[in-house]
């Protein structure tokens, strides 16, 4: 997905979030970018900046958005050691959304749509500045994008001081 346009006066600046966006969403609300080239040739296809580590409230939205963009979603395979409790499954806008718990590692998510077709979405950490979750999150749309999630947000968040 590009956040840039063109027109005729030379490209539009990028499309940023701003910097109040991670507090002043409401409930119910995801902030998601998806890589939108029909080449799917980058290893991550989107990014996701949840809120909390609250599987309850932050899946639905997420899967909501999804299913927009994407059609209907079946399952949401999610790391157990970075999330608060991962029922079996969610209702989601009427749909039973099966979760999963993998080794995934908590920077990414797996979303099945259908039977067998495969997203994986860089999950941004609820704390992260508006800043530096723009920046990763803009890297991992990008369509020639070959880098891990793991890999972008060691790269573009703030690292504690040393000693």
């Amino acid at each position: 997905m590009t956040d840039a346009g063109i027109s005729p006066h030379g490209p539009t600046p990028p499309r940023l979030l701003p910097d109040e966006v991670h507090r002043s969403v409401g409930p119910g609300t995801a902030l998601l970018r998806l890589e939108t080239t029909g080449s799917r040739q980058s290893i991550l296809d989107g990014a996701w900046w949840p809120r909390s580590r609250d599987v309850e409230q932050e899946v639905p939205p997420l899967v909501t958005a999804l299913i927009e963009h994407l059609g209907p979603v079946t399952r949401v395979g999610l790391d157990a050691s970075a999330w608060n409790g991962i029922p079996a499954r969610l209702i989601v806008d009427g749909r039973v959304v099966h979760l999963d718990s993998f080794p995934v590692g908590d920077d990414t998510v797996l979303i099945t749509r259908g039977d067998n077709d495969h997203f994986a979405l860089m999950v941004v950490p609820p704390n992260t500045t508006p800043e530096a979750a723009r920046t990763a999150m803009a890297r991992a749309v990008r369509a020639d994008n070959v880098t891990q999630a793991t890999e972008i947000l060691l790269a573009e968040l703030p690292h504690p001081a040393g000693p």
